[in-house]
C-alpha cells in the first residue's frame, strides 16, 4: 500500500473514469474542491452508515455502466468498506449473489481517503456490510487499498460525538489486537505505537487542537495495520448488534463492550485459551497497561473507564428484556475464537447485562 502526500498525487489514477465513493459530508472538505475540477468523476453515495449489500450492488452496476477504471473512497469506515466490496465484486457474475461466489482478485486501483480517525479500514483486508439484517464480514487481501491519503484537515469538521467514538474505536482495536491469540511481534508493535499516540494526544485532540489531528489519524491507521494481522476479538464481536439495536456509533459500542470484557478476562485468566499460556497473557495485559502509562491492569481498566465517563459515552437507555436474547444470539463465534479468554454463552449474557446496566 502506497501512502500519498497530496491530492495532486491522485492525478495518476485518472486514466479513465473514476468512481468516487463518498458520503454527503465531502462537500464540507477541502478534497471536494479537487474533485470539482475533475470532469471524469462518477459519484456514488447511495449507502448508509451500516452499508447494505443492495447498496454495493448498485455501486457495482454504476462502476460497470460508466466503465470506470479506478475507485476512490472518501469517508469513514462505511464508505471505504463499500468501495472495497465494489472493487471485489466488479468482475464477478451479477446474476448470482456476490456473497455466495468465490472472490477473484483484480488489479482495479482503490484509493482510500479516510475522513475519521477510527476504523483504520484503509489499512485492512476486511469489510463489513449487511444482508437481510445480518452482518456479513468480507475478507480478502485483494481489497486492501492500493494507496491511502491521510489528510488531517478532514478531522476539523468532525462532530464532537464522532471524534470521541472514532477515537475509542482506534483505541479498542489496538487493545484487542494486543491481546488477540493471533498477535505477533509486529502486530504488538503496531498496537503499542497506536496506544502511545492516542494516550499522549487525545485530550488536546478532543479539546480542538488541530495540530494533533495528523497524529490521531496516524494512530487509527496503525491500529488498522495491527487488526489486519490479528483480527478483532470479543469486543468487536459483541458490539455490532449494540450499534444497530440502539443506533449508537460503532466506536461507542465497542468501548462499552471492552469496558466490561477487559476486567472479566483479568479476573478469569484461568480460562485462558491462548496456546502461549496464562503467564504470557498476564505479561500481555501488563504490556497494555504500560503502553497506557499505567502500572497495573487494574489501573489501565480504571483509566479506560474514566475516559468513557469523561467522553459521556454512556450505555443505551430504555432496554427491553428481550434485547438480551437478541444480543446474545448475535455474537459471531468465529470472532470469539480470537479472544484469549473463553467466553461462554452465559458469560456473554452476563457481560451484556453489565454493559446495559451502565
Amino acid at each position: 500500500m502506497t501512502e500519498l502526500h497530496c491530492y495532486e498525487e491522485l492525478d495518476k489514477y485518472f486514466q479513465g473514469k473514476v468512481l468516487l465513493v463518498c458520503g454527503s459530508s465531502i462537500k464540507f472538505l477541502r478534497i471536494n474542491e479537487y474533485f470539482e475540477n475533475k470532469k471524469n468523476v462518477v459519484e456514488f453515495h447511495d449507502f448508509i452508515s451500516n452499508p447494505l449489500y443492495e447498496s454495493v450492488v448498485k455501486g457495482v452496476d454504476l462502476f460497470r455502466k460508466e466503465k470506470c477504471t479506478a475507485i476512490i473512497a472518501v469517508g469513514g469506515g462505511s464508505a471505504i468498506d463499500v468501495a472495497k466490496c465494489i472493487k471485489l465484486y466488479s468482475n464477478m457474475d451479477d446474476s448470482i449473489n456476490y456473497l455466495t461466489q468465490e472472490i477473484i482478485p483484480n488489479d482495479i486501483p482503490l484509493i482510500a481517503v479516510p475522513t475519521t480517525a477510527g476504523t483504520g479500514s484503509e489499512a485492512t483486508r476486511y469489510a463489513v456490510i449487511y444482508y437481510n439484517g445480518e452482518k456479513q464480514s468480507i475478507a480478502d487481501v485483494s481489497c486492501i487499498p492500493t494507496a491511502v491519503l491521510l489528510d488531517d484537515s478532514v478531522l476539523e469538521t468532525l462532530p464532537e460525538y464522532h471524534k470521541k467514538a472514532t477515537l475509542m474505536d482506534a483505541f479498542c482495536q489496538s487493545i484487542e489486537s494486543f491481546w488477540s491469540i493471533n498477535s505477533t511481534k509486529e502486530s504488538k508493535g503496531y498496537s503499542k505505537e497506536a496506544i502511545n499516540i492516542i494516550m499522549n494526544n487525545y485530550e488536546d485532540y478532543l479539546d480542538g487542537d488541530n495540530s494533533k489531528n495528523k497524529l490521531i489519524l496516524k494512530a487509527a491507521n496503525i491500529s488498522g495495520k495491527a487488526i489486519n494481522i490479528t483480527q478483532t476479538t470479543a469486543g468487536h464481536a459483541m458490539s455490532y448488534k449494540l450499534t444497530s439495536l440502539y443506533n449508537i456509533a460503532h466506536g461507542h459500542a465497542v468501548a462499552l463492550c471492552i469496558s466490561k470484557i477487559w476486567p472479566f478476562m483479568v479476573n478469569h485468566i484461568d480460562q485462558c485459551i491462548d496456546c502461549r499460556g496464562i503467564e504470557y497473557l498476564n505479561e500481555t495485559f501488563s504490556e497494555i497497561a504500560e503502553s497506557m502509562g499505567c502500572k497495573t491492569s487494574k489501573d489501565a481498566i480504571e483509566k479506560f473507564e474514566s475516559m468513557l465517563f469523561k467522553f459521556g459515552l454512556e450505555a443505551p437507555k430504555n432496554i427491553r428484556d428481550e434485547d438480551y436474547d437478541v444480543l446474545k444470539k448475535s455474537v459471531n463465534p468465529v470472532r470469539l475464537k480470537n479472544n484469549p479468554v473463553l467466553l461462554t454463552a452465559e458469560n456473554i449474557d452476563d457481560i451484556y447485562h453489565e454493559i446495559l446496566r451502565g
